[in-house]
């Protein structure tokens, strides 16, 4: 015999009771971020955890000092990729120690391609939000992923050695309406006169020049030319947060380059930390390596979040979405 044969009157008071719990929960929670009470609790929470997980990264800085002085003693004796029996290689030095508070996940293709982001659910409502994407090489399912799952965002492509994105936008109507290409090269200086082939812009320039303020997601994949592009950023600035909430990047430590110097690269990086760039991922790119076989692993894919200014992976912002 069923429960409600049992206990009619009793079923249909635990029925209507359900009914009105889940209704007072949905009310609550469609509320819930524009109560400024609620608000000010979640951003306490995410920023009590942002402490606590800086805390842990600066524990792993800690561990970067112990093995410089192991392997070192000083950074100018670190072998960026020794092959003498040292059990270590660069990479082993600037671990993604950081946690994101949010969603990681993959987007894009699984393969080289595709990157490691945070908190596309904190990006995805918003009416207008903007992408920048350095290095399309024809492929960009990393981008039309992100558009499609964030209907407001724009992305700003740039190559110079291919004419547009990828079929992955080319051929879809939607994604390729919001999606605007120039064959133009990031450097640390602007070089666009009639005889500059590429033309060269800084990323503040090209910020400039399409009226942005702030990039949600920064993609760089520039074959090397990413370490004087993000110094000179950074460095005009002058301390003031990034305008930007987080970074794809792949390093490319080529051998014969000045950045396979250890002390050179360790300067560049902790100029990133300084900023407020914290790795939350890292991705070898094994491709590179089983193509060219034998060669060392120069090329690294980092995801950082960026902790410092005021963007919706460090708070709840709700205007910031309308």
């Amino acid at each position: 015999m069923g429960l409600y044969t049992r206990h009619p009157r009793f079923t249909i008071s635990l029925l209507v009771l359900i009914f009105i719990s889940l209704l007072l929960f949905v009310n609550s929670d469609s509320h819930d971020s524009l109560n400024p009470l609620a608000l000010r609790r979640s951003n306490s929470l995410l920023r009590d955890q942002l402490r606590i997980d800086e805390a842990f990264y600066g524990k792993m800085l800690d561990q970067r000092k112990a093995l410089v002085k192991k392997w070192g003693p000083t950074p100018d004796k670190i072998d960026p990729f020794p092959s003498h029996g040292e059990f270590y290689t660069l990479w082993d030095f600037f671990l993604p120690s950081f946690r994101c508070p949010h969603r990681v996940e993959r987007i894009g293709i699984m393969g080289d391609g595709g990157k490691w982001f945070c908190g596309l659910e904190r990006i995805a409502p918003k009416k207008s939000c903007v992408m920048y994407s350095f290095g399309i090489n024809g492929e960009s399912s990393f981008e039309a992923d992100v558009l499609r799952a964030a209907p407001g965002c724009e992305v700003y492509g740039y190559d110079f050695s291919v004419n547009s994105f990828g079929p992955e936008i080319e051929h879809e109507i939607d994604l390729k309406s919001r999606s605007h290409f120039f064959p133009y090269a990031l450097g640390a200086k602007d070089a666009h006169g009639p005889m500059d082939e590429p033309k060269t812009y800084t990323l503040r320039t090209l910020m400039e020049k399409n009226g942005h303020d702030f990039i949600d997601v920064l993609k760089v994949d520039i074959e090397g030319s990413e370490f004087d592009s993000l110094e000179v950023f950074i460095d005009s600035f002058r301390g003031a947060p990034l305008p930007f909430g987080q970074l794809q990047l792949e390093v490319h430590v080529f051998s014969g380059t000045k950045w396979e110097e250890f002390p050179r690269f360790l300067a560049w990086w902790e100029k990133l930390e300084a900023a407020g760039l914290r790795p939350f991922f890292s991705e070898p790119n094994l491709v590179y390596v089983n193509l060219v076989r034998g060669v060392r692993p120069d090329l690294i894919e980092y995801s950082f979040i960026n902790i410092r200014g005021d963007h919706e992976l460090l708070t709840d912002r709700p205007a910031r979405r309308q």
